[in-house]
């Protein structure tokens, strides 16, 4: 179909079996609030685990048929893309809902928004749908993929969800944790007042009918195969490292960083790979901090600087556990009611004592904020004699925080103490002097 050809909504048409580029799209401008693109793979109508949700912060699904490629700014439009290989789409797999939610206010706030696939190959418009009418909703199901009769068809839906990314995940089979806002998209505050599972007003046209109506939600509980989605975590991986605090809800109170770590099991007398035996093994969770004024300096068990949390630097280590046991592990404090106040932070951990380095250690670090989703990541297998790690970089944004993952194992020169070590890496530049606990 022609670029300037818009679908009525629903209406479908097929498409080639082959690579596509789906492009959400709308004009930026003051009060315009931001957009996120998502996309659920379906069977019998309803994901199957979590990775059949793909967005900004899971952005690429297992089969890797369906990833999502970011967002860019062009010719005044904002796009949010997605990419989808229909030819690599699992058996099992029905349909592909293409998704979207307001990050800051509503649909009727978002002027110009429009789905549009590409088929990669040639640059051929397929399908478009733009979607008028939008008021309150804070969540949308644009379009969809679906088979039919060996092939695929796309389908203009524009269902709108005044409950927001919460309504439009539990018509799908998605459990959504807590009363926090969800993992991106998000959910707004007016969104979530109202009832999950909104439907669109009387006077838009129902869907035809199956197989490709929007389901309802089962009465019954899934099968004991599928665990359910929760989306209000976050794993950071390697290809998607980062991820703002802001849109998961995390702007204010405390964020609760932990470390827990479990060693692999190993023969009678092994001494580790780098030797130096695994036996009352003592991690330290520390945090290198640059404040908004300049002022620079480090949290940690060594020397006794165990912060603060509501003065200077806003930053309070707990205690110092040696056991890495998964109640309580290592905890760094962050007063995120300071958020202005910090430049940049650093988290960091070194082997204390009964290790030389990291090799044979399991190690996650979950990062959660009082009103936010929580975030985690694993730690990378160790393959260097490493007796400290960067963890993870908490870096100023205006009025937001963006963590990004590090995961990134330093191994100090002769003589060099492990927190200088990291200093260099990360330009800090401060004075060290020798300490102890």
């Amino acid at each position: 179909m022609g670029a300037d050809m818009s679908m009525s909504k629903g209406a479908n048409e097929p498409v080639p079996t082959t690579a596509l580029r789906v492009e959400l799209g709308w004009c930026p401008g003051p009060g315009v609030p931001d957009a996120d693109a998502s996309a659920l793979l379906l069977a019998e109508g309803k994901v199957r685990s979590d990775g059949d949700f793909v967005s900004g912060n899971q952005p690429a699904h297992p089969s890797g048929a369906v990833r999502h490629e970011g967002k860019r700014m062009a010719g005044g439009r904002v796009t949010d893309t997605l990419f989808v290989d229909l030819a690599g789409v699992e058996q099992a797999v029905e349909r592909i809902v293409l998704a979207a939610s307001a990050d800051g206010g509503t649909f009727g706030q978002v002027p110009g928004l429009y789905i549009e696939a590409v088929d990669a190959g040639s640059g051929q418009v397929v399908a478009r749908f733009d979607t008028p009418g939008a008021t309150e909703e804070t969540a949308f199901v644009l379009g969809e993929f679906y088979r039919r009769q060996g092939g695929w068809k796309f389908r203009a839906v524009g269902q709108g969800y005044r409950s927001g990314l919460v309504g439009l995940a539990t018509d799908f089979g998605i459990t959504v944790d807590g009363p926090q806002r969800t993992a991106p998209p998000t959910a707004t505050a007016a969104g979530a007042a109202a009832p999950a599972g909104a439907v669109p007003p009387p006077s838009q046209a129902p869907l035809p009918p199956p197989p490709v109506t929007l389901p309802v939600p089962p009465a019954a509980p899934p099968a004991p195969a599928s665990p359910p989605v929760r989306l209000s975590k976050v794993t950071l991986t390697k290809a998607a490292p980062s991820v703002s605090l802001a849109k998961q809800g995390g702007t204010s109170g405390v964020m609760r960083v932990n470390l827990n770590w479990q060693m692999r099991k190993t023969t009678p007398g092994w001494t580790g790979r780098w030797g130096g035996g695994h036996r009352d093994l003592d991690l330290d969770l520390c945090a290198l901090y640059e404040l908004s004024d300049g002022r620079k300096g480090v949290v940690q068990a060594l020397g006794n600087a165990f912060g603060s949390l509501n003065r200077p630097p806003y930053i309070h280590l707990d205690g110092d556990d040696r056991t890495g046991a998964v109640a309580s592990g290592e905890n760094l404090t962050v007063n995120l009611d300071h958020k202005r106040d910090f430049r940049r932070i650093l988290v960091f951990v070194t082997i204390y004592e009964g290790a030389s380095s990291f090799a044979d250690l399991h190690a996650t670090v979950t990062l959660q904020p009082q009103y936010g989703a929580p975030i985690d990541f694993s730690l990378d297998e160790c393959a260097v004699p490493s007796t400290v790690c960067a963890l993870a970089l908490i870096a100023s944004r205006g009025d937001d925080l963006v963590v990004q993952r590090e995961a990134r194992y330093l191994v100090p020169e002769r003589g060099v103490s492990p927190q200088r070590t990291i200093d260099r890496a990360y330009g800090w530049g401060m004075n060290w002097t020798p300490g102890r606990k």
